[in-house]
């Protein structure tokens, strides 16, 4: 199926809103497994838990949990009856402060045994990222570096965009205006 960019681009709307939505406010999802899920969350990626539903207030139960000052970033409910097999979610992404904290988590998961699918800089938004499965086989993402749009709505030229299928190569090949400073260059040899 050949997708038609132009007939996307005129679907877009630029109708004003009285609002202005400003960044996920949460994703809840189904999983499989509940209690081993919250361990993933928590151990390999540090969320705090908020509150959690047992039966009574959800079937499968439900778990709420941040990862900043807002109550919950992301819930999961279990008694999911197995892996999605259509996988309705692309992926789920979070951002940190630093590339270092990026190859420091590529590090992490690494050693928590999570399956990591991509490393490097995908192309629009040019962040540098590192993207893993949870036990369920949702598609997470790390990143740091996205772009930033102004209040004129200009985004970067797709000319800019620059892949890397490597958090090595993403830091020596940046796009213009880019700057991947790496502080703990020991992190750079960690494969």
């Amino acid at each position: 199926m050949t997708v038609d960019t132009e007939a996307l681009r005129a679907a877009i709307r630029n109708a004003p809103t009285p609002f202005e939505l400003r960044k996920i406010g949460h994703v809840v999802l189904m999983v499989t497994d509940l209690k081993r899920s919250i361990s993933f969350y928590t151990g390999v990626l540090g969320f705090k838990v908020s509150d959690i539903y047992g039966e009574d207030m959800m079937p499968g139960g439900m778990v709420f949990m941040r990862l900043n000052p807002d109550h919950h970033g992301v819930a999961l409910i279990g008694g999911a009856p197995g892996p999605s097999k259509t996988h309705e979610l692309h992926h789920m992404a979070f951002e940190v402060g630093s590339l270092d904290e990026v190859f420091r988590a590529r590090k992490h998961l690494r050693e928590s045994g999570a399956t990591i699918v991509f490393e490097g800089r995908r192309r629009a938004g040019v962040q540098i990222a590192v993207e893993f499965l949870d036990p369920d086989g949702h598609n997470l993402e790390i990143y740091w570096g996205l772009d930033q749009v102004g209040t004129e709505g200009i985004s970067r030229p797709k000319e800019q965009w620059r892949g890397a299928k490597s958090l090595e190569e993403a830091v020596n090949n940046p796009p213009p205006g880019q700057t991947p400073l790496l502080h703990d260059k020991s992190l750079l040899a960690q494969k």
